[in-house]
């Protein structure tokens, strides 16, 4: 590839060469004439652009050139030249500087500023810039001085083949559907390649095809991929790798190419039918099964993919349709046999079921390779079990009348063991579904019976269930749900359906219609059958009020009379008879209560209180006022006295006539002395012991004896009393039996007046004492006070 590369960029760079020694050769040997007529033709093209802005003034130019070109990706040892500019007024003899500006001015183009020779110092690439803009002039060497106005001219770079194409968005993926025709496109690939479309044929590309054959062709011009074999079957293969090249220089020899990879994946057609493994499937299923049981599955394989695989299943035929069906399981895809209803081994022992899988969506191009199902056999055995005994009935509904003695017959269930050995059945009635046992069986024929009279207000249905058991076997159960109305019987007389007080004014006018009443029964109401009312007898012929059955089991409530007074009487008591007409027939009297009410001109009532009327009548509203000042001032005394009682200090310092407690209540109550048992609970500070009936000593030495603990010993009288102190605790901490000699418990029933004394030793130094306390002298620094103490009295006996 390289080598044809380097042999093409050898001959443009010839033939470049050459082209530009005869362009200068002819520059140079074309006269006056031929200058003057470029300079025309600089100058109206020059004119012509003006036309399209502002009319421009032409200048008059001494010097011309033309368009150059070189050409890219030359790696010569020199330099090359681009061209030559040339002045007319240049007369050779150095006078005149060529100065050259513009893009590349200085780095990749360079000019001799005697000579007006341009080359090119770097090697240039037309991918990345195809042209250059730049601009000559020429100036008076000494001075500067411009001679001639600047002008723009134009490098082109010429391409030469040093692009390879290129596939920019490959590798590529592409999917046909199998089974496709000859030719049926299935992608189009595309290169690009950088160098010129317009010079050469470095740019036109040639597709062909690597790898992939026989299987797919690629166009030539226009890169769509083809598939070129009939019947490509997805199940056989269903991905392709195929390599794709493109070449430059329309795909002669010495062009560049580029390959891509395209994997073609063959997408899924419904073109295979389902298959079953077997001929024929064998199941079992017990006999106890419950419809909806699972009894076997069984699948037709389809190598087909997604909706093209799915199949569906059928029972065509067979014995067994009524009792099986067929499901199918969608993640599996397969069938399952289901129990449609319970089989029985002594009835029948086999089934045979003809099973046909089809495909659901069937692709109409492949219709004829038909057809898309498949059939089977399967053949179901049933299997002997131990059954439960079976009801006669699936459920069971009696009735039985309200308060029926007890042992009223209800009703009857029966059962029977289905099994060959048709053991005998026991009857029973579980006690949670009959938990205060308004109901007995016999266990043998299953007769129900009350065990005392029902009430229907209470309870209207009673549902229950009973059992069934096989005697002997394997005890197997059955349950029958047995649904009890109790009918009713006319025992509740009516009463009232609301108990409201019926409020009337005292101007109320004669004839008025002041309530009307209705009534409930707590038995049922009979076809056409309605309360009757009416007063009672001790009414009857009372004059305030009067009562209209009407006879839709309401009644109305009249007034009879003109002027009532709450003063006089503001509660009545209307006792109102009411009658249900059942069999047997029921009444009941109730009451109805008639307030009297103050009422307004608009009968609006205002007050039906009686208790204004009875207060003094010389007692006015300026009166109760003033007792009511009174009240809340002698309330504010008593709360003020009560504040500052509480709010007084007590004394710092204790009398000595005061009782001092060793028991501290912050309450300021007063113990009750030895008698007082309820002050507080004592039993808090006595020894745990004492719970379990052992009472440690109070204030004798207990006679059992510990031993002393190991390491212990008598302390003699030399020993440091420190010693013996810490040794003696020690001890009592041990002891369960020591009583909390220094507990607050030894003084808490010590009250005033008692016949003990005091077992205070605060006073005790103002006592009498024969005790001699000089050995504290004895005992250390730390009972010196003590020994200073209670020596006191001594020496001063002794001193006097």
């Amino acid at each position: 590839m390289w080598e044809g590369l380097r042999l093409q960029v050898f001959f443009l760079c010839l033939g470049a060469a050459l082209w530009s020694a005869a362009a200068a050769k002819m520059y140079r040997g074309s006269g006056p004439r031929e200058r003057g007529h470029h300079r025309h033709l600089s100058l109206h093209r020059h004119w012509e652009r003006g036309k399209e802005g502002q009319v421009l003034h032409r200048s008059k130019r001494g010097w011309v050139w033309n368009q150059f070109f070189v050409i890219e990706e030359y790696t010569g040892p020199d330099p090359v030249l681009v061209g030559r500019l040339h002045s007319d007024v240049d007369s050779g003899d150095g006078n005149i500087k060529y100065i050259l500006s513009g893009e590349g001015a200085g780095t990749i183009f360079v000019i001799d500023d005697k000579t007006g020779n341009i080359h090119a110092t770097k090697t240039l690439d037309r991918e990345e810039q195809a042209q250059y803009t730049l601009t000559a002039q020429a100036v008076a060497r000494d001075t500067n001085k411009p001679l001639e106005p600047p002008s723009e001219f134009i490098v082109k770079v010429q391409d030469i083949n040093d692009n390879p194409p290129e596939f920019l968005h490959g590798p590529y993926y592409a999917r046909v559907a199998e089974m496709s025709n000859v030719g049926t496109s299935v992608i189009k690939v595309t290169a690009t390649d950088a160098d010129d479309p317009t010079y050469g044929n470095s740019a036109r590309l040639v597709y062909s095809i690597l790898q992939g054959q026989p299987y797919f062709s690629v166009e030539p011009q226009t890169g769509i991929i083809r598939t070129a074999l009939p019947n490509m079957d997805r199940e056989a293969r269903q991905e392709y790798d195929v390599v794709i090249q493109a070449k430059d220089m329309g795909g002669h020899m010495g062009g560049l190419s580029g390959t891509t990879q395209v994997k073609i994946t063959l997408t899924d057609v419904n073109d295979n039918p389902p298959k079953f493994a077997q001929g024929v499937y064998a199941m079992a299923v017990s006999e106890d099964k419950v419809p909806g049981e699972e009894v076997g599955r069984l699948k037709a394989r389809d190598p087909d993919l997604a909706e093209n695989g799915l199949v569906d299943y059928r029972i065509l035929e067979g014995d067994g349709m009524n009792l099986f069906e067929i499901t199918k399981d969608s993640e599996t895809q397969e069938a399952v046999v289901k129990l449609k209803k319970p089989v029985d081994f002594e009835t029948k022992r086999s089934y045979t079921l003809k099973v046909e899988a089809s495909n659901p969506h069937v692709d109409p191009r492949f219709i004829a390779w038909g057809p898309y199902k498949d059939t089977t056999i399967v053949k179901i055995s049933v299997e002997d079990a131990d059954e439960p005994p079976t009801f006669m009935a699936p459920g069971y509904n009696f009735e039985v009348e309200e308060n029926a003695p007890a042992g009223t017959l209800v009703g009857r269930v029966h059962a029977k063991d289905t099994d060959i050995m048709n053991n005998p059945i026991r009857y029973m009635i579980p006690r949670y579904t009959d938990l205060e046992e308004f109901f007995t069986i016999n266990h043998e024929d299953g007769i129900i019976k009350t065990t005392r009279p029902l009430d229907r207000e209470a309870q209207a249905w009673h549902n229950i269930s009973v059992s069934a058991t096989e005697i002997g076997g394997h005890h197997q159960d059955a349950k029958v749900r047995v649904n009890i109305k109790v009918k009713d019987v006319n025992d509740n007389a009516p009463e009232f359906a609301a108990q409201n007080e019926v409020l009337v004014c005292e101007n109320v006018s004669p004839g008025k219609l002041i309530e009307t009443v209705s009534a409930t029964d707590k038995d049922e109401m009979a076809h056409r059958q309605h309360f009757h009312f009416s007063l009672a007898p001790e009414v009857a012929n009372n004059h305030s009020f009067s009562l209209k059955d009407n006879r839709d089991s309401t009644a109305s409530i009249f007034v009879i009379r003109k002027g009532f007074s709450r003063m006089t009487q503001d509660v009545y008591h209307l006792p109102i008879e009411i009658n249900d007409n059942g069999v047997p027939p029921m009444s009941s009297t109730n009451t109805l209560i008639i307030r009297v009410c103050s009422c307004d001109s608009k009968d609006t009532i205002l007050s039906c209180n009686v208790e204004p009327f009875i207060l003094p009548a010389g007692l006015s509203t300026g009166a109760l006022i003033a007792i009511l000042a009174c009240i809340v001032i002698l309330l504010a005394i008593v709360v003020l006295f009560v504040a500052l009682r509480r709010q007084k200090k007590e004394p710092l310092i204790v009398f000595e006539e005061e009782d001092i407690r060793e028991n501290i209540i912050t309450y300021d109550d007063e113990g009750g002395g030895e008698e007082d048992t309820e002050a507080f609970d004592i039993a808090t500070l006595q020894n745990p012991d004492g719970a379990n009936g052992f009472l440690p000593r109070k204030d004798i030495k207990p006679e059992l004896q510990y031993p002393m603990r190991p390491g212990l010993r008598p302390i003699g009288n030399s020993v440091d009393v420190d010693d013996f102190i810490k040794t003696r605790i020690s001890d009592a901490d041990n002891d369960p039996t020591a009583p909390p000699y220094d507990s607050i418990q030894i003084y808490g029933y010590e009250g005033r007046g008692s016949i003990a004394g005091s077992l205070s030793s605060l006073e005790s130094v103002t006592t009498d004492s024969d005790l001699d306390y000089d050995y504290l002298q004895s005992w250390g620094p730390r009972f010196k006070k003590l020994a200073d103490l209670y020596g006191t009295k001594d020496s001063a006996d002794d001193n006097s």
